[in-house]
Formats: C-alpha cells, structure tokens, sequence
C-alpha cells in the first residue's frame, strides 16, 4: 500500500518548497521509496525534487488536466513507491474559478485523492494569531483535512512556545519548527529558482536541507500523517497528446529544458521514440527523427550561441521542409526572425515563422490558457481544445505574417490576442500545451 501527503501553505513565498526538498530529502536517507509530484504547472521544482528522491516527479494539474489523466499520473506515481508527496501551488486554496473542481488548486489534489495536508506556515512577525490562520485554514473546506503544521521561519525557542500552545486547542499538531536561516533559501531567476542542473554543488544543497529536516523536522509524526492512496480507483489513460511523430527529435540543453514528463512518458506509452539533441552544441535534428520539438526554455540567456549555431540553423531549415517542426514558448521565439536580449541586443533566430520576439522590456505573461486550432498540427486536429499555460517575460514586437494556429482564451473565458503561427511543417506557440481539454 502506497501513502500520500500534500506539502501546502497559506501564500506563495511561505517556504513549502524548502521544506518540501527537506522532508524528502532526510526520508530517501531513511531508505523510504519516494516519488513526488508538484502541484500546478511548474518545471523547475520538479528537478529539484527528482534530485531529492533519486526518482522523476510529475506535474498535477486539475484546470489542464481532466480527472482521469490525474489518476493516470498518480497510478504511475504510486509504482514501486511507499509514499507519494505532492507539493502545493501557491496557497492551499488558490486557484481559478471553475466548476467540478476543476480550478488549478492544490486544495483540488487534496480533494480527490484524499490526501492529508501538512501545511507550512510563515510565522514572521507573529504569533498566537497563527493559531486563528491555521483555524481557518483547517476549516475552510470540510474534504480537504489539515493534519498537520510546520512553522516556518521562527525566531526563538519563546517564539515557538508560544505559537505551538496556541495551536494546540485545535488538535492540529504542530510537526515541526524551522529557524529563520537565509541559508536555506535556493538562488532565483525570472522564471523562478534557478534550475537544479545548473548547481554544481547541488548535491551538498540537498544534503543540507536533509540535515535541516532531520534536526527541525518531526519526520516520524509527519509519515505517520500520511494517508493510504487508493490505488484500485486509479487506472492508465490514453497520452494527454498525441505523439507528434513515431521518432521524436527533442532539443534539450540548459536553453531548452522545459517539457513535462507526462507528455514524454505519454508519447513513449503509444510507441514512440524521443531522441535529444543540443542546439547549444550546434546539434542539427537527427535527420532519422520524423518531428521535431524545440520546447520552453531560457533562449534569451543563449540567444547569442544560438545565433551562431549554423549547424542546428541549417539543419532545421532542412528538417522542416518535409517533417514537422513545433516550438512552444522559448521554442518558439527561436523558431522567429529575431530574438532582442536583455541588453537590447537583437540576433537572428531560425527565421521558420516571420515574428520577432524581446526580452529588453520584461512583462510577465502568465496564466492558464485553452486553445482552439484552427488548423491540423502536432498538437491535435483541427477544432480540438487543448489546455496548457504560458508563463514568460519575453513579449512579441512583430505578430509576423504567418496563419494563426490558435484562438487563445484565459482561464476566465476572455480572448487573448497571442494565437501562434503555422508555416508549412511549421507551427509555435507561446502557451505551453498539457492535455487535451
């Protein structure tokens, strides 16, 4: 039998990911076979994650994803595993208005998989008033159970007295209490932390906050919260996409790292084969590949090497004559005429779709999107609805003269003007596609 917890938190910048990585970290110490999944469409926590559990994690996601594709995923998560831990999005109940629970929130995982929360809370600048918030929180919705508190960030021994015999009249137990330590914070970027490839030291990072969690952390009364997940209603499902190809070229270095497992792992279900190479190393596309996928990434920080990569350029000019070729988000601006950096210096991109695209002027784009195509592509048929989302700073300067593969909606329904392009073999998009809607 399999156990399952959800990692939550009043707000975004509580401190669940670090406590998160901790709390799985000491546990694979302890020789307890992981997995764990990230609430919400996220990337880099998930690496961070893998590199704790020594296992891949997948992505949850109840706005994208339909019910069924989440007991698919976590049917897989639940092989060769004694406990699943999903990390939250955001807040506990933070999510987009929606109706059959299907809202985005962490709340809605708790909900259908009757997941026990174990909810990590700031106490800067307070006290006995924490006690009122976990209250709250632990009575908001009577099917999501909060069954367990960290405190986090505590500045004293009288601090977390005080704060743990508030709470105590709530029969919440409180399971831990972690010091206000700025070296237990992880490096940032734009898009979030930077990602966990990128850390040359990052195995001495996991270790210390394994020692953070084993020293601040009740790790027994934590597994003893989790809950049995019910894997006999939990069954597989056809891939949230269909495979773009039979032989899939994937590029993936530190410029193009963001792809979602379920999608490789759906693809590789129907018989797929996926075949990575580096446009960074001036790799052109296997010329035995059928497709091509340039996925998300960080191409403004590379647009210099990519510029030069003739090789890769060349190569996929010649590949998208006769084969598919489909750039999402950081893909997608190289698939453009030209990409402006930080600095406000342009270089030539692949040049496969006419729009330019910057990162001189940042402007968060973010949130859930749902597409329409309006066109055949290897993403689905045309008049399909596929659910994804876009998160980027990087806005387009010139829409380019390429046919729309997409009428793009928000999660509240309104039009967006964003709708990608098509060319021959080629199609991109800014949003990031997860799974049929």
């Amino acid at each position: 039998m399999t156990n399952g917890l959800l990692i939550s938190a009043i707000r975004s910048g509580a401190g669940k990911t670090t406590v998160t990585l901790g709390l799985l970290a000491a546990l694979a110490r302890r020789g307890i076979r992981l997995r764990a999944a990230k609430a919400g469409p996220d990337y880099i926590d998930p690496s961070f994650h893998a590199a704790a559990t020594g296992a891949p994690c997948v992505n949850l996601d109840s706005w994208t994803m339909p019910p069924t594709l989440l007991q698919s995923l976590m049917a897989r998560a639940t092989e060769s595993a004694d406990l699943v831990a999903v990390e939250g999005v955001m807040g506990l109940f933070d999510g987009v208005p929606a109706a059959n629970g299907r809202n985005g929130s962490s709340a809605s995982i708790a909900a259908q998989f009757r997941l026990p929360v174990l909810l990590v809370l700031d106490v800067t600048a307070q006290s006995q008033s924490a006690a009122a918030v976990v209250r709250g929180f632990a009575t908001h919705r009577p099917d999501v159970h909060v069954a367990g508190v960290v405190l986090n960030r505590v500045g004293s021994e009288r601090h977390q007295k005080l704060i743990t015999d508030a709470i105590k009249a709530l029969n919440v137990p409180v399971v831990g209490a972690v010091p206000r330590d700025m070296a237990f914070a992880l490096p940032e970027r734009h898009l979030g932390l930077v990602q966990a490839g990128e850390h040359g030291d990052l195995a001495r990072r996991v270790s210390a906050l394994a020692d953070m969690a084993e020293r601040h952390l009740d790790l027994d009364a934590i597994l003893a919260l989790a809950a049995p997940l019910e894997t006999s209603s939990l069954h597989a499902e056809t891939p949230a996409l269909p495979p773009p190809g039979q032989r899939i070229a994937l590029a993936s270095d530190a410029a193009f790292s963001f792809i979602y497992p379920h999608l490789i792992d759906g693809w590789r279900d129907a018989g797929a084969e996926i075949v990575r190479f580096s446009p960074l190393a001036n790799d052109a596309p296997p010329e035995d590949c059928d497709s091509c996928w340039l996925p998300g990434g960080y191409p403004e920080l590379h647009a210099g090497a990519l510029a030069t990569a003739t090789t890769f350029r060349d190569g996929l000019a010649r590949f998208a004559q006769t084969r598919s070729v489909h750039g999402e988000c950081g893909g997608y601006m190289v698939l453009g005429e030209g990409l402006e950096d930080a600095d406000g210096h342009r270089h030539a991109m692949t040049g496969l779709l006419s729009h330019t695209t910057s990162f001189a002027k940042r402007r968060l784009h973010l949130g859930y999107r749902e597409a329409k195509l309006l066109a055949d592509s290897v993403i689905g048929l045309a008049g399909a609805m596929i659910r994804g989302h876009e998160f980027h700073y990087a806005s387009l300067t010139d829409l380019g003269r390429d046919e729309p593969l997409v009428d793009l909606t928000n999660a509240d329904g309104y039009a967006l003007p964003e709708r990608g392009g098509r060319r021959g073999h080629v199609t991109g998009t800014f949003f990031h596609a997860i799974a049929r809607a």
